[in-house]
């Protein structure tokens, strides 16, 4: 079984728009570092999927931003596994400020199982089916007062 995971950012001048706030491609690219981040310490990461030779790849987002994000805040980047299938894994994310827990983005990711050298798409092995597993209907991973934080 999965679990939730949480990276607690710091938000830097490069990530702000000419309007003065966290750019909207930066959540996108967030959603990217998490997942990462998470699948690490599923032990199925980068150096896993060459030597496997097959990968997952983001085929569709859904992105709703709720609140600006500013310079200098602590964010929490939150995501979590939510369910799986043969082919595909489906992760969620809260990004929320942590001094005031206000929900700053939502999100969601189809990830789709592929083979590296042809782009196809591939059933998942084993190994993949394990690590991506949903997190227990018994944790709640909008309850930010609950820390996950692995890194």
């Amino acid at each position: 079984m999965s679990t939730i995971f949480d990276l607690r950012i710091s938000v830097q001048p490069e990530h702000i728009d000419v309007l003065g706030h966290v750019n909207n491609v930066m959540y996108v690219q967030w959603m990217q570092d998490v997942a990462a981040a998470h699948i690490e310490t599923l032990g199925l990461g980068l150096a896993q999927y060459l030597e496997l030779k097959h990968a997952m790849v983001a085929v569709e987002h859904y992105v709703q931003y709720r609140k600006a994000a500013l310079e200098g805040e602590e964010v929490i980047l939150r995501t979590w596994l939510d369910d799986i299938n043969a082919l595909y894994s489906f992760r969620q994310y809260a990004f929320y400020r942590e001094k005031d827990q206000s929900v700053l983005f939502l999100g969601k990711t189809k990830w789709a199982c592929i083979e590296i050298a042809t782009g196809r798409p591939k059933r998942m092995s084993p190994s993949f089916i394990q690590a991506y597993q949903p997190i227990s209907t018994d944790l709640n991973p909008l309850d930010f007062s609950v820390l996950y934080e692995q890194v």
